[in-house]
């Protein structure tokens, strides 16, 4: 097992004490996730108490654990277990000379991360490191940084937050060398009085730029100029990416494929790039144009970053494409379960209106978007009937008011929970459907997926 930390490394990055000599391959601080030789971090969160599943840590093979309260495991005890874990992390940063690229975003964050650790991944195999998952919080940021090899080439990490504030201290973890924002959309509104709020909490993540960074901006983002105007006095250079011709980043064509990809021909900086966009949808066009900036930026080879945009796959919940068996053939099921917001939702439903076959839409609610919710819900009536949904199961209190606005214009059932739309949708299905699964995380459609891929057993 390659040593990620020695039990000596970590005592030194946290100021802890160790109780022996141990080295861990892996870290961890979900007790379900660790494997053999990993390091576990008890946590203590609201709901439970990492200490709790030491036992349980240790018999699935954990090779030490930072604990702040004795144990007989081998382990560095230290005051706060948490502040332990960002200690760490600081140290991961310290101590490696890989080009860091932070990515945050309202919408396909998650998606650019990975394509961009594909594409970075590539060029140099075996190289990159990413946040895995969403890991883009308060301890997933952490977590992400002192999982990085010290020999590591690239890091990717994927920085999110739903309150001001929380970027300009997870930046700070991070110390970017590039700075990406994807773009800017209705998200976590409840937490925000307005769209512009939610842009100078994204920009926040320019203030942990290292000196000379680059930050990268969305050219066609009505917030644009408020971004280049956060990122100025902290990034050496500012780059832009968009459909528009003014971009640094720029398609100059594109074909949409039989396939559902796109062709484009990008102009990035003075150079010209041909490629192949594997994954449906105008979205991914802005995705990949953002990769391309990135990859570029951090001195990646853009050759082999567009071979990777050809060959990048579909994550589970963002986008994968599942058959699920119905009498008599199957259908398609486009699994977008995740997560959704109003600028997500439309970009997914404009993805099923290129879909064969009949067209229906299972749709969560989406949370956290305060007062303007029944607003918001109540518009997606427009990019369904654009999509040519013909049967649509909607869940969730908060659907309501975008019932009301189907109501004689497409033919829809509206469900409280992810366990009732499991009982009405069979009835909903015939061979040949193409099913768009889509909604908030909590409202727990990735259930309706698994149901649907095991023929709704």
């Amino acid at each position: 097992m390659d040593s990620l930390w020695t039990s000596n490394e970590i005592a030194a990055a946290t100021g802890g004490e160790a109780s022996g000599n141990f080295k861990a391959g892996g870290i961890a601080f979900d007790s379900r996730e660790v494997g053999r030789g990993d390091l576990f971090v008890a946590l203590a969160g609201e709901a439970t108490d990492g200490h709790r599943f030491l036992d349980q840590a240790f018999a699935q093979g954990a090779a030490g654990a930072i604990v702040s309260a004795p144990t007989d495991h081998p382990h560095v005890q230290v005051p706060d277990t948490f502040a332990a874990l960002e200690d760490l992390a600081r140290a991961a940063r310290a101590r490696t000379s890989a080009r860091v690229i932070g990515v945050t975003g309202s919408v396909g964050k998650t998606s650019t991360k990975e394509a961009l650790f594909a594409a970075l991944d590539r060029g140099e195999p075996g190289q990159a490191h990413r946040s895995v998952k969403s890991y883009n919080n308060h301890t997933g940021v952490p977590l992400s940084l002192a999982r990085m090899p010290a020999a590591t080439h690239f890091g990717v990490l994927e920085m999110g937050m739903n309150h001001p504030g929380e970027l300009a201290h997870l930046t700070t973890l991070v110390r970017p060398h590039v700075a990406l924002i994807t773009t800017i959309a209705p998200a976590h509104t409840e937490f925000f009085p307005d769209e512009s709020a939610i842009a100078d909490a994204k920009g926040e993540i320019f203030q942990g730029l290292e000196p000379g960074g680059i930050a990268i901006v969305p050219y066609d983002s009505p917030h644009r100029d408020r971004l280049i105007a956060a990122a100025r006095p902290y990034a050496g250079r500012i780059v832009t990416f968009g459909t528009d011709r003014q971009a640094d980043v720029h398609p100059i064509e594109t074909m949409t494929l039989r396939t559902g990809g796109t062709f484009i021909t990008a102009k990035v900086g003075d150079r010209e790039l041909s490629l192949t966009i594997g994954q449906p949808g105008a979205h991914w066009v802005s995705n990949a144009l953002a990769v391309l900036a990135a990859v570029d930026a951090a001195g990646g080879d853009l050759g082999l970053a567009g071979l990777a945009l050809a060959e990048l796959g579909a994550l589970p919940g963002r986008g994968a494409r599942v058959l699920a068996p119905i009498a008599g053939g199957e259908a398609v099921v486009i699994d977008e379960s995740y997560n959704a917001n109003p600028a997500s939702m439309a970009a997914t439903l404009a993805v099923l209106a290129n879909e064969p076959g009949r067209h229906v839409a299972v749709l969560g609610e989406m949370r956290e978007l305060g007062a303007g919710s029944a607003t918001y819900h109540q518009a997606l009536a427009t990019p369904i009937e654009a999509a040519r949904v013909e049967a649509a199961l909607l869940v969730g209190e908060a659907m309501a008011p975008l019932a009301q606005a189907l109501e004689g214009r497409v033919k829809f059932v509206h469900v409280p929970t992810a366990a009732a739309a499991l009982e009405v949708l069979p009835g909903m299905l015939a061979p040949g459907d193409a099913v768009l699964v889509k909604g908030s995380n909590g409202v727990g459609l990735s259930r309706v997926v698994a149901a649907l891929a095991g023929g709704m057993a």
